[in-house]
């Protein structure tokens, strides 16, 4: 759950890197986060509704992703830094097929050992969770 926390604490931090237990730690807690949403918004009656079908989700879903959506997209593109690449990198997901499990190879590859222009390796030092809003 820090980790999660790491990340909306970096609400708009584009810069630096993440490493992999910080954005597979953030992405499973937001999964359960949108389908507690979800559950929330069937629960509450307030599904969409298309030719009379429940389309599974609403207006809490669709608020928790607009929160969310920026850090996400931040913690990607330095989880990109961390493999050394850029962070429009992120648009070769675009690629039908070929671009998805790309990304996801590098989402799950070991970042650089060393530092990279994006700064220093994030395994090495101290404790980053705690770091995160101290001057």
């Amino acid at each position: 759950m820090n980790w999660y926390l790491k990340v909306l604490k970096q609400y708009a931090d584009f810069s630096g890197r993440a490493r992999r237990k910080e954005y597979w730690m953030y992405t499973l807690f937001n999964a359960l986060f949108a389908v507690a949403a979800m559950v929330i918004d069937n629960i509450l009656g307030l599904s969409f509704e298309i030719q009379g079908q429940s389309m599974g989700y609403g207006y809490v879903y669709l608020l928790y992703i607009l929160v969310v959506l920026i850090p996400g997209l931040a913690v990607a593109v330095r989880r990109l830094h961390d493999v050394g690449k850029s962070g429009w990198f992120f648009l070769i997901a675009l690629i039908p097929l070929i671009g998805g499990i790309w990304l996801l190879i590098l989402f799950c590859t070991d970042g650089d050992s060393q530092p990279n222009k994006w700064g220093d390796n994030p395994k090495t030092g101290g404790d980053e969770i705690n770091e995160i809003g101290v001057a």
